[in-house]
């Protein structure tokens, strides 16, 4: 992988975890937007995609 996909893709995964932490309620006791679930589900699908990704990039 290229320096600027890298660098690309980090600053997309960053972006998206500080959005994660500014997208808190105002109401101390409401629940939070993302909880531990939806974390792992997203870290499983950013896996899976590299898994993909590495797979099509060997037959080639």
């Amino acid at each position: 992988m290229s320096f600027l996909k890298k660098y690309t893709f980090l600053l997309a995964f960053l972006t998206l975890c500080a959005t994660s932490a500014l997208a808190q309620p105002e109401e101390p006791d409401a629940p939070t937007p993302f909880g531990l679930v939806e974390v792992l589900i997203g870290a499983g699908a950013i896996y899976g995609g590299k898994k993909a990704y590495d797979l099509k990039k060997s037959l080639r």
